[in-house]
């Protein structure tokens, strides 16, 4: 099975939150398959902030290229390095609020940024999450933000940063958005497939 990207990244650099921030940034609208070599890439020059600020946008644009609005991400990491270096000593801040501060960050990387960059526990809610979860029947919410606060309500902490990677890996390879793979899964008999029109 193909492994989520940020925990890819963990495995292969260790848990470094500037790292799984400008991953996870990168991912944004691209597949992991462009986000994880873009971000190799880009960590083979910058891994800290200060390091990404000696880079010139050119420079940035070509390591992260072909992922989804390069050029914009490359000004977007530019300037929350800055924000970083400026506001916090050049460190990723661990609470949701100051990373919340930081503009370009949304509830879903400080969520990720928490989980797996700090091992603080959080529900990190992306597009595979939302969907599983309402398809399964654990939830009926109608956007990510009301799925991430239906699930902190009975899902117990200590299993808050697992959920994301169980899900993310089992959107990827089984409960795919179109037609999933019902045939393979696991928990089947389990699972209310609500939406599911077909299936293979």
């Amino acid at each position: 099975m193909v492994l989520p990207m940020t925990t890819s990244i963990v495995t292969m650099y260790g848990r470094d939150p500037f790292l799984v921030l400008v991953s996870c940034l990168l991912s944004l609208r691209t597949k992991d398959t462009v986000t994880l070599p873009a971000s190799i890439r880009l960590f083979t020059y910058a891994k800290t902030p200060e390091e990404l600020l000696c880079l010139s946008f050119d420079t940035i644009k070509k390591l992260i290229y072909p992922v989804g609005f390069y050029r914009r991400k490359a000004y977007s990491l530019n300037a929350i390095c800055k924000d970083l270096v400026h506001r916090f000593g050049g460190r990723v801040p661990n609470t949701e609020k100051e990373l919340l501060s930081i503009k370009g960050v949304g509830r879903k990387t400080a969520n990720l940024v928490l989980g797996e960059g700090f091992g603080i526990p959080a529900i990190c809610v992306d597009t595979h999450v939302h969907r599983i979860s309402n398809r399964f029947g654990l939830v009926q919410t109608k956007t990510p933000n009301a799925t991430e606060q239906a699930l902190k309500e009975f899902l117990p902490k200590k299993y808050w940063i697992e959920f994301n990677r169980l899900l993310v890996t089992w959107g990827q390879n089984i409960c795919v958005p179109i037609s999933p793979f019902c045939s393979k899964c696991a928990i089947y008999a389990l699972c209310d497939r609500k939406g599911v029109t077909r299936n293979r």
